[in-house]
């Protein structure tokens, strides 16, 4: 009686694809006996696969870093030249208003606005470099449902169409962009070094304005301004002098007449239960001074009395009161004047520059950097400017050079190491083909996905190339054992490449299975990391396919010659879907 044994289900899924398995091998062996039927036209297809994948490299995008969403930005804010503190407030209030309309109280977290520079310590702490100059710094909710980049363009378009005399610059603020900037405010860093103030700032207009029209262009910047009004104040010295006043008391009587004063010692007060010094500080009252006579007529204290004939301008009554008192206006000792000042003077390796800021739109920096190339090409500058291009985008291309260089330098190493380790120039050369076909896929696979040529997908291209390496060693390495047994070449090619196929397929299999979540980059701040699983999981899938069959091949025409070749073209070529 025959006994039939019911099997599990884990049994059947093993049966089923065992015989998927099975025909998909013996297909894959019916394909390396055509390759070795024609070893020179499979060559030629590959090879030409591999020239049209990489003539597709001038259309990635190349970025420094992949773009990750931060969670915030930062509105820069420069109103017209010489805005009061109170309206650039206003203008504030009015772009908060804007944000709060753009961005939806479910993802808003927070909004916080510094406006303006005070003439103190405090002044080291923000970028602003006038009254007229502010930044906003918004801050979205973790589980914020629209990215921080969407926000930013759609608040960028609001400020143009509602507020067209301010100028507005967007950054994410974020820590990698800061660290890949280098602290910077943008990518790109237009230099203008001169030592002419007003022809420097022509310049750099000239070159801002002409950016603003490229197409990949989102925001530009120049921080520095030559016209912000100011007044120019001009001591004399002889006057001065004859009234016990120098320069810096003269100057020191204005400051604490427009700003403040505060007296640190001696102590004039101090708190009899603590015993703390407590600091005086004395400022004029806000509307004291209104006009440009009333700034004329800030007192200054003389150390030697005053003179009728010191003050000529001046009555009876008024030189008794400044002559008891040893008090003189500042129109007595100084002229003032309307003027044009810039706001703030950088300066680079000595010489005063002018900053242009530029914002591109994508993470794509290859693209605007030649149209930044192109643009300033165009531009002539006087005799005695300099215009260079700095920022991250050099710093993008020293790393990839010196990508270049050291990929060459570990493909001759791998070299050097396989030649050592079969005793042979040419098996390690069959190796290393495995490697552009990979190049090939992770080109494709970046173009794509929509992904950018940056750090981390080169660094998956790296690690691609070690797996590539891996694969075609098994093939070779079992070809030679194969032929040191006496078989014919084509015979040990067939059974090398149907007896490494399955481990060939596990690594690869494991590598893309593993890799396929990474790649999509689902979860916050995994933008980061998903060029490199992309190019990782493209370069190995397209490796792997393609160097199980180029390597053989190309094995079959460099060794066909070897060994007996009379012997080798009469044999024919095993059937081994037979034997399987």
């Amino acid at each position: 009686m025959h006994q039939h044994r019911e099997r599990s289900l884990f049994q059947k899924i093993v049966g089923k694809f065992n015989d998927h398995y099975h025909r998909m091998e013996g297909q894959y062996d019916r394909g390396v006996e055509y390759c070795l039927r024609r070893p020179v036209f499979v060559t030629l297809g590959i090879v030409a696969f591999v020239v049209v994948s990489f003539a597709l490299y001038p259309f990635l995008n190349l970025a420094f870093f992949p773009r990750t969403d931060p969670g915030q930005f930062v509105i820069n804010i420069k109103a017209p030249p010489g805005t009061r503190l109170e309206l650039t407030d206003e203008y504030c209030a009015r772009i908060e208003n804007i944000v709060r309309q753009v961005v939806p109280p479910s993802d808003l977290n927070m909004i916080v606005s510094n406006i303006g520079v005070y003439p103190d310590l405090s002044a080291i702490y923000t970028t602003n470099t006038a009254m007229d100059n502010a930044f906003i710094q918004v801050s979205l909710k973790k589980e914020h449902k629209v990215g921080s980049y969407t926000y930013m363009s759609r608040v960028r378009h609001r400020l143009r169409r509602q507020i067209p005399e301010v100028q507005a610059f967007f950054q994410t603020g974020g820590l990698v962009d800061s660290v890949v900037n280098q602290g910077k405010p943008a990518p790109f860093d237009i230099r203008v070094s001169t030592m002419n103030l007003n022809t420097g700032y022509a310049v750099a207009e000239q070159i801002a304005q002409k950016a603003r029209r490229l197409r990949l262009v989102s925001d530009v910047l120049i921080p520095e301004d030559v016209d912000y009004p100011g007044l120019q104040l001009t001591v004399n010295r002889q006057q001065a002098a004859i009234l016990g006043l120098t320069e810096k008391d003269v100057v020191d009587g204005v400051i604490t007449a427009l700003t403040s004063n505060g007296m640190i010692a001696p102590s004039f007060w101090v708190d009899p239960k603590s015993g703390n010094n407590y600091m005086v500080t004395v400022q004029y009252y806000k509307s004291q001074i209104q006009s440009l006579k009333d700034f004329e007529q800030i007192p200054l204290r003389a150390s030697q009395p005053v003179k009728a004939a010191h003050l000529g301008g001046f009555t009876g009554t008024e030189m008794a009161s400044t002559s008891q008192n040893h008090i003189v206006p500042l129109e007595a000792v100084a002229t003032v004047k309307y003027i044009s000042t810039p706001t703030v003077v950088d300066h680079y390796q000595l010489r005063r520059v002018f900053n242009i800021y530029i914002m591109p739109k994508t993470e794509d920096l290859g693209r605007i950097g030649s149209q930044i190339q192109n643009l300033l090409v165009g531009i002539h500058p006087p005799h005695g400017t300099l215009i260079t291009l700095g920022g991250s985008v050099t710093d993008m291309h020293q790393a990839f050079r010196s990508f270049a260089i050291g990929l060459a330098l570990a493909v001759v190493l791998i070299y050097l190491v396989l030649m050592a380790q079969f005793a042979s120039f040419s098996d390690p050369f069959v190796i290393l083909l495995a490697v552009p076909p990979g190049i090939a896929g992770v080109v494709l696979t970046l173009l794509v996905t929509g992904s950018s040529l940056n750090i981390m997908s080169l660094m998956g291209l790296l690690m691609m190339t070690g797996m590539a390496v891996s694969n075609s060693i098994l093939i070779v390495e079992f070809v030679g054992k194969q032929r040191q047994e006496g078989r014919p070449l084509k015979v040990a090619l067939v059974e090398a490449c149907r007896f490494r196929l399955r481990p060939i397929l596990m690594t690869t299999l494991a590598t893309v299975l593993g890799i396929i979540p990474m790649s999509l980059g689902l979860e916050a701040g995994s933008e980061q990391y998903a060029p490199l699983a992309r190019a990782l999981l493209g370069g190995v899938a397209v490796s792997a396919v393609v160097s199980v069959f180029l390597v053989p091949t190309v094995y079959f025409l460099i060794h066909r010659n070897d060994d007996n070749p009379g012997l080798e073209r009469n044999q024919p070529t095993p059937n081994l879907e037979a034997q399987s």
